[in-house]
């Protein structure tokens, strides 16, 4: 990362830097007030931090984005007018700087305003590791030790294994400060300014449940890399909630909460006949079908309205083909549930949108335990929070693996086509956790994981297939649009990075890359 200034803080930087209406304000209303003796109220930087999470690359604001869903083969167009190409045509990355810029300014203000050790050096040192972490697997290696020092105008590049390593220690020390300075008041609201409303409790379960997932990102290096402690680190977590305590349910979700000024945005375009040029994606519907999933019906619409209720009516939509042909074909294959997704602009019909969630810690224990992090836990405990996982992501799609619902399907206008009854014992048998089969277990982990990623989480469903390659996605076909319809393994550096420290950029990549940015190349993290 380029150096970053924190001395000054001033208004028309905020100008022009996109942030969420949710943010309550500004840093300093007087561009010729900023200055290093500066007060800057705490909670407008935790506001404007937990606001900078709210990416337009993390979250579907726009049908013209290239959005991580269709990256994840989840959300598919047949239509480019509206909602752009199936293209896996990557450039050059976003960036990061804007956390990393405002984590060192919340541990200035802190220090001055709280003291030096408070719970907002805790979150500043989570954002200061969410965003190497954010930028690192995207490019591989970037600086780190010196960004955001004003002494080093062009910081060198750490290696990809170190920021991980630097961004384990950073989120340890967060853990072991909020339980320095919360304790007694872990239910107390952590800041006002904190958008996602959260008690000081929730925010260190926050920061394990994000160790767990920057733990389990690790998988292909936890056997070569005995100094990152991939192992002891997962089985010290897990081991014990009480020293790191972890999510308990989905109340501790991340969520993003809709607002009147700041609409649900998925699929708002303002015109319901629009939303027939957009479908389920292929690799989730064959997962959903093939298990007879109840969550088919909540998401997706019949391809004939008199077969609602058979799963085989749902078809997902192959994002290796090409457009035209998708076009032609378009109601060959679901589209999304009209009355749960386009009739609210609140989203209060659809299901939570969320950054890091319950769900899918649980699927990251059960990941663990499977390949063998934690000795004193069996293939028994990996199925209970695999189930505890799967219960979990019903709930947020209104279902109850306990109990039979029912589901009302509809067409992508929201028109009802009719109400199916949950078979919920035939799927949960079918999608039983292998105890037997570490590797088939493995599978099932992997595939249920990503029907729970379903239209939340960002970029992590496609990180999940990044390094696992499950679940299978579409690749070789026209409509990816690269060469040989390849997917690709990475971005290019942002184009700043490039431009304000390229000597060290260059050095980087030859020690990467061979001297040569592609995007089809592997970085350390998944080799």
């Amino acid at each position: 990362m380029k150096n970053i200034t924190v001395k000054i803080i001033s208004a028309c930087l905020l100008l022009v830097l996109s942030v969420s209406s949710c943010q309550k304000g500004e840093l300093d209303v007087n561009p010729n007030a900023g200055n290093a003796n500066s007060v800057v109220p705490v909670s407008l930087i935790v506001n404007h931090l937990t606001a900078t999470m709210i990416r337009a690359d993390e979250m579907p604001f726009s049908s013209s984005d290239y959005i991580p869903y269709k990256s994840a083969q989840m959300q598919i167009s047949n239509y480019a007018k509206y909602w752009s190409t199936n293209e896996d045509t990557w450039n050059y990355s976003a960036h990061s700087y804007e956390i990393l810029k405002y984590a060192v300014q919340l541990e200035i203000q802190a220090q001055s305003q709280v003291g030096a050790n408070s719970k907002y050096l805790a979150v500043a040192k989570f954002f200061r590791a969410y965003a190497a972490v954010w930028l690192s697997q995207r490019v591989g290696d970037i600086p780190m030790t010196q960004a955001g020092d004003p002494a080093f105008q062009t910081p060198v590049f750490d290696s990809q294994k170190d920021v991980y390593k630097n961004s384990l220690k950073l989120l340890e020390d967060a853990n072991t400060i909020m339980t320095a300075t919360t304790s007694g008041q872990p239910g107390a609201a952590f800041d006002s300014g904190d958008i996602f409303g959260f008690t000081n409790l929730q925010w260190q379960k926050l920061i394990n449940t994000y160790r767990l997932r920057i733990l389990i990102s690790l998988s292909k290096r936890a056997d070569d890399t005995a100094d990152l402690n991939v192992k002891t680190q997962f089985a010290a977590i897990v081991g014990n909630a009480t020293a790191n305590p972890i999510m308990t349910g989905n109340a501790d979700n991340m969520v993003y909460k809709w607002v009147a000024s700041n609409q649900y945005p998925p699929f708002a375009t303002g015109n319901n006949s629009y939303n027939n040029f957009q479908n389920v994606g292929k690799a989730f519907l064959d997962i959903t079908t093939s298990t007879k999933d109840p969550r088919t019906f909540v998401v997706a619409t019949p391809v004939t309205a008199a077969g609602y209720a058979s799963f085989s009516s749902y078809i997902g939509a192959d994002p290796g083909t090409a457009l035209a042909t998708l076009q032609n074909t378009a109601g060959s294959y679901s589209g999304f549930n009209g009355a749960r997704y386009f009739t609210n602009n609140l989203g209060a019909t659809a299901e939570p949108f969320f950054f890091i969630g319950y769900p899918e810690l649980c699927f990251n224990i059960a990941e663990g335990i499977n390949r063998g992090w934690a000795s004193s836990l069996s293939a028994a405990d990996a199925k209970a929070w695999y189930d505890k996982g799967v219960t979990a992501s019903f709930a947020n799609f209104g279902l109850n693996t306990g109990a039979s619902s029912n589901v009302t399907v509809s067409d992508v206008g929201g028109k009802a086509l009719g109400t199916v009854a949950t078979d919920n014992a035939t799927f949960l048998a079918n999608i039983a956790y292998n105890t037997a089969d570490a590797s088939a277990a493995l599978a099932q982990i992997l595939q249920q994981k990503y029907v729970a990623f379903f239209m939340n989480s960002g970029w992590e469903a496609f990180m999940n297939h990044r390094r696992t390659g499950l679940p299978a996605f579409s690749e070789g076909g026209v409509g990816i649009g690269t060469v040989g319809g390849k997917i690709p393994h990475r971005w290019l550096y942002p184009l700043d990075e490039i431009n304000a420290n390229n000597a060290n950029y260059k050095a980087s990549i030859t020690s990467q890359y061979g001297g040569t940015e592609d995007v089809f190349k592997d970085m350390w993290l998944i080799k």
